[in-house]
């Protein structure tokens, strides 16, 4: 009898399960949430979870709840194609969000095409995500080839002559150093040394050695936040003090203000939102009502340059699946080219990106220069 009972049991908790279920939408959201990557990940996780709730709020989509089913991907290749295999087959989630950088996000892509399930991109920058030929893939970040083309016009205002690359030894960081440098190359400036170091280095001395004794003018980085501020500190300690411009729009500015201190004052940083002039922003009294509830629900503000993201990159879900009709992932994969609003940093709407019949969607933000002076956030006049 106990068995008996036990078993019962099992099967209406499974069947109790099965009916909850039935009345959400669930979204998979793959993001690292521990390793390298952690704070980024976090920061658009809590804008996702923002953007799910006002949704819900309104009444869902379709007349049903969003859930969002978190999925931490340690900051690992690895782990991140294992996470989105079970968000697929264990979770039954129809479409998913992620997966921050460009080498998580790249060994999630053919899990995208295996159960052809389609995936928003709200970070990643490599060219190769909507190159590739993988018609599961939408992304609202820019690719490095993008946000090059975007600062090109700014770079003769700069006075830039001799530029060196310091760059994460990945898709992230090896993507922006190419697509940087061949839009230097075309506008004349010399590209110099190209100097990586792997995601999780506490030390770079070596490199800043070599960066320090080369002729160049400027010094171009891209890495994450907690990376840039140790390299802020040594390139301070050994008296490095060339222009600097970081690339990939995950710098979090404030961040890099609050730790590194003095040792950031100068730096230049291209991002994708600016939260520190919502006036200036593609629609003010979203920024506004975004940062509002950023704060109101206790997160620091620095947080914001990171998780908007997360918050435009489910609002745009929601719109895909509103158009769908259904919470089918082919049907959700075909919306995805009619989706159009106005994010926080931008038109959101997909341009066809890749190889004739295995596009990608690609939406093109805004990208702005920002620079740290006295302290503060300031966009420089040129």
């Amino acid at each position: 009898m106990p068995s008996r009972f036990t078993l019962t049991t099992a099967i209406l908790l499974v069947l109790a399960g099965t009916a909850a279920r039935a009345d959400t939408i669930r979204i998979g959201v793959n993001e690292p949430l521990t390793g390298a990557f952690a704070a980024s990940g976090t920061y658009v996780v809590n804008g996702a979870r923002i953007a799910a709730d006002e949704i819900n709020a309104k009444g869902g989509v379709l007349g049903k709840k969003l859930e969002l089913v978190i999925e931490d991907n340690k900051s690992n290749p690895t782990e991140a194609a294992a996470v989105a295999e079970k968000l697929i087959t264990s979770d039954k989630t129809p479409v998913m969000m992620g997966a921050w950088g460009s080498s998580l996000t790249l060994a999630v892509m053919p899990k995208l095409a295996e159960y052809e399930v389609p995936m928003l991109v709200e970070t990643s920058s490599s060219g190769k995500i909507t190159t590739s030929g993988n018609p599961y893939v939408f992304r609202i970040s820019p690719p490095s080839a993008l946000e090059a083309e975007t600062f090109a016009p700014t770079v003769a205002k700069l006075g830039l002559k001799k530029v060196d690359f310091l760059v994460l030894n990945n898709d992230f960081g090896r993507g922006a150093a190419a697509d940087f440098g061949k839009m230097l190359k075309e506008k004349g400036v010399t590209v110099g040394l190209v100097e990586t170091m792997d995601q999780g280095a506490q030390d770079m001395s070596a490199q800043l050695a070599k960066l320090k004794a080369s002729d160049s003018d400027t010094i171009m980085i891209t890495s994450a936040v907690d990376q840039l501020v140790l390299l802020f500190k040594q390139m301070s300690a050994i008296g490095l003090k060339k222009r600097v411009i970081t690339t990939g729009g995950s710098q979090n500015p404030d961040q890099i203000i609050a730790q590194a201190g003095s040792a950031a004052e100068g730096t230049m940083h291209l991002t994708t939102f600016l939260p520190w002039l919502p006036e200036k922003t593609p629609d003010p009294k979203a920024t506004e009502g975004f940062i509002s509830e950023w704060k109101k629900r206790g997160f620091q503000f620095a947080g914001v340059t990171e998780s908007f993201r997360g918050y435009d990159g489910i609002r745009a879900i929601a719109q895909a699946i509103e158009k769908a009709g259904s919470a089918e992932p082919a049907s959700i994969t075909k919306a995805f080219w009619s989706v159009d609003f106005t994010g926080l940093n931008g038109p959101i709407r997909f341009a066809k990106s890749g190889p004739a019949g295995k596009e990608s969607g690609q939406s093109k933000p805004d990208v702005y220069l920002i620079e740290i002076k006295d302290g503060r956030v300031a966009v420089p006049t040129l």
